[in-house]
């Protein structure tokens, strides 16, 4: 039979316990992580019920898991997810920006977490290369405030019948399908999403574009404010730890039949 004393004192351990497990929930850092609103499959989108889901929402949930901190998902139109995040309306950006120098002069960011070449799609019917010759001529659709616009301005523009801007991705995609464009430029992922599906039937892959660090950067990272140190340390650490540790590239699988990681 128990004591007073042994249910006295175990009661005192599982309230001790509940207790601390209590505490650490309440202590993890809650940060925004902005989206941007756009869908972007298989990156993220939202599904049927609105939940945003993909590979992106899956590799947030495991460096979040990883780093203990509390994410919440906060999307943010494109063009002003850089704006939100210095004014402190998110915390962090996961939302396939690429790192360059000159997105650096204004945040900071992560260790890559994934690179992939940059492509160009165009009609099937229509035979050409992703290099300024063979897009002599064309109508070419980006999406604006990316670094393929960046890019296109500065190698296709010159020799391009025109340039057209669009706010998201899938808006570029839909004028390549209706014949309203010649040729869209995008991250080779993004572009291969729309190839496979039922629009994108139209159009093939004209090719990668030749490589530009300067402008393409050495691939994605998580966006952050320049005075969130100890945020990039977590960060960074559980990024390192999910490659290790095989999560990665368990969630990877699920969207990818070849390592998004890069060299």
């Amino acid at each position: 039979m128990k004591t007073i004393a042994q249910t006295i004192g175990k009661t005192i351990a599982l309230a001790f316990v509940i207790g601390a497990a209590a505490f650490g929930a309440a202590s993890a850092q809650e940060i925004k992580v902005g989206l941007a609103a756009e869908p972007y499959p298989p990156f993220a989108s939202p599904d049927a019920n609105g939940k945003w889901v993909g590979w992106e929402v899956d590799f947030m949930e495991a460096v979040c898991a990883e780093a203990k901190l509390k994410c919440v998902i906060t999307p943010v139109a494109w063009d002003g997810i850089i704006p939100a995040l210095t004014t402190k309306k998110i915390d962090a950006i996961i939302a396939s920006m690429s790192i360059t120098e000159e997105r650096m002069k204004t945040i900071d960011f992560s260790d890559k977490y994934y690179n992939t070449p940059t492509g160009v799609i165009g009609p099937k019917s229509e035979k050409f290369t992703a290099t300024p010759e063979g897009l002599k001529g064309k109508v070419i659709g980006v999406q604006v405030s990316t670094v393929h616009q960046e890019y296109v301005t500065k190698y296709f523009a010159p020799v391009a019948s025109e340039v057209k801007e669009y706010q998201t991705q899938d808006e570029a995609n839909q004028d390549l399908a209706a014949g309203r464009l010649d040729a869209v430029q995008a991250d080779s992922i993004a572009l291969d999403a729309f190839l496979t599906s039922d629009a994108g039937k139209c159009c093939d892959l004209k090719g990668y574009v030749k490589d530009d660090v300067a402008i393409l950067g050495p691939g994605v990272g998580v966006g952050l404010r320049k005075d969130e140190t100890e945020l990039k340390t977590k960060i960074n650490a559980a990024i390192k730890a999910i490659r290790a540790n095989g999560t990665y590239d368990k969630f990877s699988k699920k969207y990818f039949a070849f390592d998004i990681y890069g060299g």
